[in-house]
């Protein structure tokens, strides 16, 4: 296919942070998906069910974010199964449409129990999950790097940077504030990726925001497309509802930013993804092409060389919230003893 049309699902989520147990979380879940399949057909039908090939709906959409919850709590309540019947849901509605749909979720693995991930996902139009990508940087939400020994003994480097071969291109997920982190894109990119998928949770500011800039950077650096999908905001959570609303957005490889909303519920961003352009670009010889410029082994010792956030630190079992505060500080004292970052 050598091109179509991705669509940004910007949707109100409903939290479940009030839920009193699992199974009235599970509740609020079905109904929210219930919902949002109703809202993707629309969006789809507005679009062009012919052309539409890639809906991306918005970070951790079916539940919200923990707010003070301890890590077993959250996991329980919040985290969907692999083979869950969220993922069933999603499914159907790929299946449906005959389109690729990709989200955010914290999910629970069996294979690390009490912890949940931050998944990022990509469903393919016969209903099956093809993508996992767990977040690796966040301030408040366990992830492979936290158990990085037993993850790359269960998935390998290529499971904790996937990548998608499909007929509508490489696909790659970037979790929301990962945006700020240039290395998870690169990481992607030398793996393939074409089309980055970013789910997200943000503020939209009127002056351009700090993630916006690097939402253009990271498709310039790697000549791919980025699609943003960002909330409409989130109900049911003690944040005001409109602290993460709109200005979902659809970058080329050229930085160029080809639709974005203003607040609220919206399908109004969605845009061709030119993958024929995209291949002839980076075929091209000249200085725009910057990811066949890249001198990896310039850098290579460097990274090799430095620690800074330790990983493995959740081996030993399930943290307390405080962990990932106290783990940051402490990181912050150790490079300035190492004279990397300034007393005063």
């Amino acid at each position: 296919m050598s091109s179509y049309r991705a669509l940004c699902m910007q949707v109100r989520c409903q939290a479940v942070n009030a839920a009193k147990d699992r199974a009235e979380a599970r509740a609020i879940m079905k109904k929210s998906l219930e919902r949002l399949s109703e809202q993707a057909a629309a969006g789809i039908a507005w679009v062009g069910r012919d052309d539409c090939k890639l809906l991306v709906f918005p970070e951790y959409f079916l539940t919200g974010f923990p707010i003070g919850e301890p890590v077993a709590a959250w996991a329980d309540k919040a985290a969907l199964e692999i083979a869950g019947p969220e993922y069933e849901a999603l499914g159907k509605l790929a299946e449906q449409h005959k389109a690729y749909v990709a989200g955010n979720a914290y999910e629970a693995d069996p294979k690390f129990p009490g912890l949940y991930f931050q998944t990022c996902f990509l469903v393919d139009p016969s209903g099956r999950v093809i993508l996992r990508y767990r977040r690796l940087n966040s301030m408040s939400t366990p992830t492979p790097h936290d158990v990085w020994d037993r993850y790359l003994d269960a998935y390998g480097l290529d499971g904790v940077f996937p990548v998608a071969r499909t007929p509508i291109g490489g696909l790659a997920a970037i979790a929301s504030e990962e945006i700020l982190f240039p290395e998870v894109a690169r990481c992607l990119a030398m793996r393939g990726a074409e089309v980055f998928f970013h789910p997200t949770s943000q503020a939209n500011e009127i002056a351009r925001a700090v993630k916006e800039v690097c939402t253009v950077a990271r498709a310039v650096e790697n000549a791919a497309y980025v699609v943003s999908a960002n909330s409409g905001g989130i109900e049911g959570s003690p944040f005001p509802v409109s602290s993460t609303d709109g200005g979902s957005k659809i970058v080329d490889h050229h930085g160029t930013v080809l639709a974005k909303t203003g607040w609220g519920e919206s399908t109004a961003a969605y845009a061709e993804i030119d993958l024929a352009a995209l291949r002839r670009f980076r075929k091209r010889p000249g200085m725009e092409n910057l990811l066949a410029r890249q001198r990896f082994e310039a850098y290579a010792e460097s990274y090799a060389k430095h620690r800074f956030y330790p990983p493995n630190t959740m081996l030993g079992g399930v943290p307390e919230r405080k962990h990932f505060m106290e783990t940051q500080k402490q990181t912050i004292a150790k490079l300035i003893a190492a004279g990397i970052i300034a007393k005063e």
